[in-house]
């Protein structure tokens, strides 16, 4: 892994070892650093804070070995990265404006690839994970994660009927609750399709009686204009000396016959004049039958008025015409029936709710019992394991309860509170030593023995559940002496089997390491290439000399830390 400008370090290359590495250095020499480079290569939040005060942007870059075949690989290649003989390359670059930039295999991604990756490849744990662990939620989640199958097939049958039961029960709640406003609303459009019924309107009626109220209203002044308007085209027979327009256009027709065959064009003009007279005749008939036929009836007129006022009444509450009063009888009329069908749906709803507790509650109940199985095979592993890291005493055990809730399923006949991850409250109990009742870790722990139990943890789900790498940042916090050993010797056992990463502080860990890295600040207060070396020989027995007693050159601590390395190299490493 290669990481420049990120925190106290300029520029550093970190070569990790196949087995267990340690990484050692003074406080504040940059040891976290290594853990947060891995942390971003693995997809962790950028905080532009990292980046180096006066750099552009920091870049952390590392080759990760997988297995062709592995899900890690598959999925880098589905994202179209490429496979480097067996070896992934990934690189993260977070800028000092807050953007971050992820590369695999030559390719970009989103960061979230990252995640998922990780996920497959590196477990890490430090400090945070140890105070996740004291909550009940992470204790849980620890459990089912030991149990698999076991608990996964129940859990996402149990998932999906939980979630099916809250949508029901939140339409349920809806449609009970506003029940009064439904009955007023289903009043409301009652009423006024009643009132559209009874006028009856047709598509259009408004505009076809506002039209024959315009012409009944000036039925007058339309047949004087029809009377005059056909006088003048046809003639008055009460002045047969009178011209009109018919006898005028005859006339000029019959001059144009007379002399149409001397002139093509003076012909064309002949048959349009008998176009227009022929024209005029029709006009003056329509007009003779408009006069005839106008109905200036004022009983007629007072029942138009008197339907457009019954229009207007719908207008003014329904839609601004009739056709938007019809469309909203229409609508009304579909929504009614909803409404009116809402009580079925409640009966529904509620047969469907109580079917749905029934099953939730056997599945709560496959659940709990499937828990219950794995919380003993887990605490007898982690106990086993305590006894390997100087707690040979300790005792681990689960509580699994439930607690008791009017409103929820009924489970081994009682009526307990439900989730969605069940009705289980687990709870990891520690009894540190013979005699002692068993109490919550989060109370009955210290330091030492919480570093302890979380490392146990780790272990049993190394044999359950391993992924290639495993990173540990001073995991080993409150511990000293023989636990000390017992964890540098645990964490090499582990070790065979997976890639072991530890920042630590302990020289009874780093003994145990196959490499042990030393991170250190230049005078400048950086950490630069030669920042991170690989300690071997002499130099590995003044690091550990340094951790013993804060002093390299004590002959007292170099045979302490000589003594250390052998006792490692005798237990084979």
């Amino acid at each position: 892994m290669r990481i420049r400008s990120l925190g106290v370090i300029d520029d550093a290359v970190v070569e990790l070892s196949p087995g267990f590495t340690a990484v050692t250095g003074e406080t504040g020499a940059g040891k976290t650093m290594v853990v947060t480079s891995l942390g971003l290569l693995l997809g962790g939040r950028a905080d532009p804070a990292l980046v180096r005060i006066g750099a552009k942007s920091a870049v952390v870059e590392g080759r990760i070995s997988v297995s062709p075949g592995a899900a890690a690989a598959l999925r880098a290649e589905e994202a179209g990265a490429e496979l480097d003989d067996g070896t992934l390359l990934i690189s993260r670059t977070v800028s000092a404006e807050g953007r971050s930039r992820a590369h695999i295999g030559g390719r970009s991604v989103p960061v979230g690839m990252l995640s998922e990756l990780a996920d497959e490849l590196v477990a890490v744990h430090g400090q945070t994970d140890q105070q996740g662990l004291l909550r009940p939620a992470r204790q849980r989640e620890a459990l089912d994660r030991y149990a698999g199958d076991a608990v996964t097939g129940p859990h996402a049958k149990y998932a999906a009927a939980y979630r099916r039961l809250r949508s029901v029960s939140v339409e349920l709640d809806e449609l009970t609750t506003r029940a009064r406003e439904r009955a007023q609303e289903a009043d409301l459009l009652r009423f006024g399709l009643s009132e559209i019924e009874g006028v009856e309107p047709r598509a259009g009626e408004d505009v076809e009686l506002a039209a024959e109220a315009e012409r009944l209203g000036h039925a007058e002044a339309l047949a004087s204009a029809a009377s005059v308007a056909h006088a003048a085209l046809a003639g008055n027979p009460e002045d047969p000396e009178g011209v009109d327009a018919t006898t005028l256009v005859a006339g000029a027709g019959r001059a144009l016959d007379a002399v149409r065959s001397h002139d093509p064009a003076l012909a064309a003009l002949a048959d349009r004049m008998g176009e227009i007279s022929i024209l005029l005749g029709d006009v003056a008939g329509e007009l003779a039958g408009y006069a005839d036929n106008l109905d200036a009836d004022p009983l007629r007129l007072a029942a138009v008025e008197e339907r457009r006022a019954a229009l207007t009444a719908l207008t003014r509450k329904y839609g601004e015409n009739i056709d938007a009063v019809l469309a909203w009888s229409e609508q009304s009329a579909e929504r009614l029936t909803e409404l009116d069908g809402d009580d079925d749906r409640i009966g529904e709803l509620a047969a469907e709710r109580d079917a749905l507790r029934s099953e939730l509650s056997g599945l709560a109940q496959a659940l709990t019992d499937a828990r219950t199985e794995a919380a003993a095979r887990f605490a007898e592993a982690v106990t086993e394991e305590l006894a390997s890291l100087a707690m040979p005493h300790a005792r681990v055990s689960f509580e699994i309860r439930q607690s008791e809730d009017p409103e929820g399923v009924e489970v081994d006949g009682r009526t307990v509170a439900y989730g969605p991850s069940g009705v289980d409250e687990v709870e990891l109990l520690l009894a540190p030593h013979p005699g002692a009742p068993p109490r919550p870790i989060a109370k009955g722990a210290s330091g030492g023995e919480l570093s302890r139990v979380m490392l146990a943890v780790e272990v049993v789900f190394a044999g359950t559940d391993p992924v290639p790498t495993y990173l540990f940042d001073e995991v080993d916090a409150g511990v000293g002496g023989k636990a000390a050993v017992e964890i540098g010797r645990r964490l090499a056992k582990l070790a065979k089997t997976a890639q072991v990463v530890v920042v630590t502080h302990l020289p009874q860990v780093a003994a145990f390491a196959d490499r042990q890295l030393l991170v250190e600040k230049t005078n400048d207060g950086s950490v630069t290439r030669s920042g991170v070396t690989v300690l071997e020989g002499e130099d590995r027995v003044r690091e550990l000399s340094r951790m013993l007693a804060g002093q390299e050159d004590s002959q007292t601590a170099r045979a302490h830390a000589e003594e250390l390395l052998a006792t490692a190299r005798a237990d084979g490493r």
